[in-house]
């Protein structure tokens, strides 16, 4: 048992705290194979958000007895007429209009476009298997230097145009070309040359064994992967990334849209909303791939920043489901309206394991935290078990991994190599007098105010976040590390994720958008090819500017082999053994996504006790396209 377990008074305000955070939750990090990314978004959780974080407000639960509020038409005249029943209206937003194009600038599929575009495969997370979609199959030769792909003969762009392979040869071709291309680095790096070898077959040639490119590149999940593009229609671009895709009339009708592949096309598109309905021809009923989806129409309401009259247009059914809630929020919510279910029900912790696990990350080329002995005395004022308690009412949420624990990766977590590694760090304890020996073996001295003291200087521990979606953890933290000695404080401010990529002083809270089935890609955000040298930026989730040359030769002897490999296996637990004896960041939270699903209309949303389509329930992730078309109509 320790002793050092914080007050009954100080868990008291730690809990008013934590309560205060009620704000609009969101991830965004890139993938390691993609461009780096901006700072996370609070109204676009992912890849390619639009609005900062920081211009988010805190909101308040919604009203215990809300008022009904009237529903707004689901659509313009001009769009045609559909029931609302038979009507799927989401809270997001919708305001980019016009830009369709994967390839334009400022695109992002997580405003309804994924429900226009489609991938050679896509990713069941929870499921944990890969789905097929545009190509039927695809299969690697023995070493991994080879990838045959069979397209699907029934698929079709919207102007009945056939998918072939010379739109897989064009997409991939241009990503190699284009460096404004998000994928052009991953490309350029793998592909040796994509070979058309009749309609629907390609070849892709590796310029050295890539084990990763099928499912990091062509498959979609959560915000990775790139969907295919029609040849046909952009070839004829003199810029690709200029193309915006959709002509948009004055009134919002859209006159012309480009061809895609996905089951919904745009009719109206404005500021406050994107209305999308069917396609009758979608080519994957015809396919037998998909049955014919029972939304007629989906409505992207593009929402403020309040969440708590967004959750208020959810109790009164206004809404379907909405940018995911704070914890306090969403409890609030299902107790006002029992057709709202979230992805454990009502049970906490009201939300599912997203992809996005979030760290104190902290530069390790500038002091203290160069010194090891003060990375790891960190890491030991931090009370995991307390933040379950206060954060999360008592579910198991804290990690000491820089990776979510899906099931490949839990199953690698579980591995006898890593249990052993486990036991002897010791990751996970809290431990203040441990704490205060490595402070003191660093050379630091407490001052007369109780902090931590070296050269007359204390330790530079302000936290830099966003409000948007860390005000409920991050003042937890900083209580801790004040425990701890540490002059802690919060910097939710507009320079907040420019410090991160600076490498200032003090800690950064961000997560690790990476692994997604095996630990590779996570740990590879701690080579020393990515270790920014100072005044220069660090670039999304490789803050840590770490160096290492044992973790990076473990690193790259296994970047050729598959994680089934017994080799990948045995250099990966060593690498996990430095993560930790390194404290190459301090690991915090798993991240959830709370997302309410309201079934007064629509059910089959994707839970712990319905897998629906195996994927995550977020609408806006790439998957969403899944998460819509395998709704059904409330009986």
């Amino acid at each position: 048992m320790n002793d050092n377990k914080l007050t009954r008074r100080q868990l008291l305000r730690l809990s008013a705290l934590a309560g205060a955070g009620a704000v609009v939750a969101a991830c965004g990090a890139a993938p390691t194979a993609a461009p780096q990314a901006e700072a996370p978004k609070a109204d676009a959780p992912a890849a390619e958000p639009t609005k900062a974080e920081a211009e988010v407000a805190p909101t308040e639960a919604p009203a215990e007895e809300p008022t009904k509020a009237p529903e707004p038409a689901p659509a313009d005249a001009a769009a045609g007429d559909v029931p609302r029943e038979k009507s799927l209206a989401l809270g997001w937003g919708a305001d980019q209009v016009g830009l369709m194009n994967p390839w334009t600038a400022g695109y992002t599929h997580q405003d309804g476009n994924a429900m226009l575009w489609e991938p050679l495969f896509y990713f069941q997370i929870f499921a944990d298997k890969e789905l097929p979609w545009i190509a039927e199959s695809g299969e690697y030769n023995a070493d991994f230097t080879e990838l045959t792909i069979k397209l699907r003969k029934q698929a079709k762009w919207s102007d009945g145009t056939p998918i072939t392979s010379k739109d897989v040869k064009f997409t991939l071709d241009s990503q190699a070309k284009n460096d404004k291309l998000n994928y052009h680095g991953a490309v350029e790096q793998f592909v040796a040359e994509t070979v058309a070898v009749d309609d629907q077959t390609v070849v892709v040639k590796m310029k050295e064994p890539a084990p990763r490119f099928k499912f990091e590149v062509l498959t979609l999940k959560f915000d990775t992967g790139i969907p295919m593009v029609p040849a046909h229609v952009l070839e004829a671009e003199a810029d690709v990334t200029a193309f915006k895709g959709a002509e948009v009339g004055a009134d919002g009708t859209v006159t012309k849209d480009m061809p895609h592949s996905g089951a919904y096309a745009i009719k109206t598109w404005t500021k406050d909303q994107k209305i999308m309905d069917l396609r009758a021809d979608w080519w994957a009923i015809e396919a037998g791939v998909a049955a014919k989806p029972a939304v007629e129409r989906v409505i992207m309401v593009n929402i403020a920043a309040d969440m708590g009259t967004v959750a208020q247009r959810v109790v009164n059914n206004e809404l379907d489901s909405a940018l995911d809630f704070r914890n306090d929020i969403i409890a609030n919510i299902l107790k006002q309206n029992d057709k709202v279910t979230t992805h454990t029900g009502n049970n906490e912790p009201h939300g599912y394991l997203d992809w996005w696990p979030n760290s104190l990350w902290m530069n390790t080329q500038v002091a203290p935290f160069d010194d090891v002995k003060v990375r790891r005395a960190v890491n030991r004022a931090i009370d995991r078990d307390t933040i379950n308690e206060v954060v999360y009412n008592g579910a198991s949420v804290t990690s000491i991994y820089p990776f979510p624990l899906y099931p490949g990766l839990q199953k690698f977590a579980d591995s006898a190599e890593v249990k052993a590694a486990e036991e002897k760090l010791q990751p996970r304890k809290f431990d203040l007098a441990e704490s205060e020996a490595l402070m003191t073996e660093a050379g630091f001295a407490k001052n007369g105010d109780g902090l931590w003291e070296k050269d007359g200087a204390t330790v530079p521990a302000v936290i830099n976040g966003f409000e948007g979606i860390h005000a409920d953890i991050v003042p937890v933290l900083v209580e801790m590390l004040k425990a701890g000695g540490f002059d802690s404080s919060i910097n939710f401010g507009p320079d907040a994720y420019q410090n991160m990529a600076d490498g200032k002083p003090g800690f950064y809270m961000f997560g690790h958008g990476a692994s997604l089935l095996d630990p590779y890609a996570a740990f590879e955000l701690f080579h020393s090819r990515f270790s920014a040298v100072m005044g220069t930026s660090a670039g999304n989730n490789r803050f840590s500017r770490f160096k290492n040359e044992e973790f990076d030769k473990l690193l790259d002897e296994i970047a050729p082999l598959p994680a089934s490999d017994p080799k990948f296996q045995e250099n990966a637990a060593k690498l996990m053994e430095i993560y930790w004896t390194e404290v190459i960041d301090v690991p915090v939270i798993q991240w959830l996504h709370r997302i309410a699903y309201n079934q007064t209309r629509w059910v089959n949303w994707p839970t712990t006790e319905n897998l629906g389509p195996g994927c995550n329930g977020a609408f806006w992730a790439h998957t969403g396209h899944l998460v819509v078309t395998n709704l059904k109509p409330a009986a």
